[in-house]
């Protein structure tokens, strides 16, 4: 959308003009909020701002699903160019690849301090914060938020999407994945026997969001990577509690501690696998000891659930961008694309197109695809096609499988791998690990080059035909 923008309110002025914003007056907080989310992402890929929320005063707002489709997605990531969807990834790694960056600048001040809130006057449900689904077990206020932690040892600042469940006036809980590097944080201080200083933001650039999500390289801040794609530091301010940066520009942060005896039930949540798979558990509560938020603050939310849902839609292509240069940099040649399917939770369905060099060559490259550190967490089916299939279009993967694949020769199974409780398929008292299948749907290398022929239209058939008689189908 080519425009520039400063903060939440500025990206929400450019994308109304565009008109990819519906705005909503009058909705519930309980379901309604998330049903028309939903909705609206699955039949038009549009962003929802929501005012008026029942229960609450008008200017408490709240926008959903900021990233749901290339628009939009494409405009806050700041990408040039006219980007085609099946050459999202390929737009991406170029983004991304080598990539400055570029650490956040301390300020004194700014927008996200209007209004500071401590002691006894901090209230958690002075926020809309949805039940998103019917089965939930409470009311989820991060779901497209950032958990800004601290390494205890080194001082590197995570910033991680991890969802969190508000409890009461003055605690909230919140989950994190196993071997996430949020939880590797808070364990750190928990070991010590010390609190686990945590700000959580709420409302604020959108590609905070979306690089809170991706598998960046361990070590990095996100601060750092956001600043690179933005092509200018972001701005924060040193929490007066916690001495955590957080966004200047940000419209609601909170701030606070964690204590390893202090926990309470967490969940369920309509997770991305579509399923409960986590139940609900114990977990630590944040103890929040202050909020700032900005005058009529806006909440930044994003629907998940079964797919197609907002968070999947974006990840088919950036993860897949993000496991094809990690296969790079291991040694696998002549990766032509990877997408990771929004029907598998962009987890649990990935396939690799490679450029055939080698014996073993596609055999490599499903290993290392279902185990680098954007393909390992949660992953079940990694499929490798030749680089004449589409890795987008699914009939087209299923039709390699089926007609390139021996389920004896071309199968392999991975045990003990890294799961975790949002795993649907593992019982319960068994999660942890899971097993993965690596699909080898390309042409056997041995006898690859007599092969039979594909029989379709050539590129060059199909294109003089458009070209003709292209009307007959518009």
């Amino acid at each position: 959308m080519g425009a520039r923008y400063k903060d939440l309110r500025e990206w929400i002025e450019i994308c109304q003009e565009k008109g990819e914003i519906r705005e909503v007056k009058g909705a519930h907080w309980d379901l309604e909020i998330g049903a028309i989310s939903a909705l609206l992402h699955r039949k038009k890929g549009l962003a929802a701002l929501f005012d008026e929320i029942q229960g609450y005063p008008a200017g408490f707002r709240m926008l959903v699903n900021p990233l749901g489709n290339l628009n939009r997605f494409t405009f806050t990531a700041h990408m040039e160019g006219d980007i085609k969807l099946k050459d999202a990834g390929k737009a991406w790694l170029r983004k991304t690849g080598n990539l400055k960056l570029i650490p956040p600048k301390f300020v004194d001040d700014g927008p996200v301090m209007e209004n500071v809130i401590t002691g006894d006057k901090v209230n958690m449900w002075m926020f809309p914060a949805p039940r998103w689904h019917e089965g939930d077990g409470g009311r989820y206020l991060g779901t497209a938020h950032v958990d800004i932690t601290r390494d205890r040892n080194t001082g590197w600042i995570n910033l991680g999407t991890y969802r969190v469940m508000v409890k009461d006036e003055k605690h909230v809980c919140f989950y994190i994945s196993p071997g996430k590097d949020g939880i590797i944080h808070r364990n750190q201080y928990f070991e010590a026997n010390e609190p686990c200083p945590v700000a959580v933001s709420f409302g604020h650039d959108p590609l905070l969001y979306l690089v809170g999500g991706l598998e960046i390289p361990y070590g990095t801040c996100e601060y750092d990577y956001a600043g690179g794609l933005r092509g200018e530091a972001i701005e924060v301010i040193r929490a007066p509690i916690t001495g955590l940066p957080i966004p200047a520009r940000a419209e609601v942060v909170i701030e606070g501690y964690a204590y390893r005896d202090l926990v309470s039930e967490e969940g369920p949540f309509g997770e991305w696998t579509g399923y409960y798979g986590s139940s609900s558990r114990t977990e630590p509560l944040l103890e929040v000891k202050a909020i700032y938020h900005r005058n009529n603050p806006i909440l930044l939310e994003t629907y998940t659930g079964k797919p197609p849902a907002e968070p999947l839609w974006y990840r088919t292509f950036t993860r897949g961008a993000i496991i094809q240069e990690q296969m790079e940099k291991a040694g696998v040649p002549d990766v032509v694309n990877v997408w990771c399917h929004e029907a598998g939770g962009t987890r649990l369905f990935t396939v690799v197109s490679i450029r055939q060099r080698y014996a073993g060559h596609a055999r490599q490259a499903g290993l290392v695809a279902s185990s680098c550190r954007a393909g390992a967490y949660l992953g079940r089916i990694v499929v490798v096609v030749d680089e004449d299939v589409d890795v987008t279009d699914l009939n087209e993967v299923i039709w390699a499988i089926s007609t390139r694949c021996d389920p004896k020769e071309d199968l392999q199974i991975l045990d003990r791998c890294w799961s975790g409780p949002l795993d649907c398929r593992i019982p319960v008292g068994k999660k942890g690990f899971n097993s993965r299948v690596i699909i080898d749907a390309t042409r056997p290398w041995e006898w690859k080059d007599k092969f039979p022929a594909v029989a379709d239209l050539s590129p060059q058939l199909m294109e003089e035909t458009e070209k003709k008689w292209g009307y007959l189908w518009e």
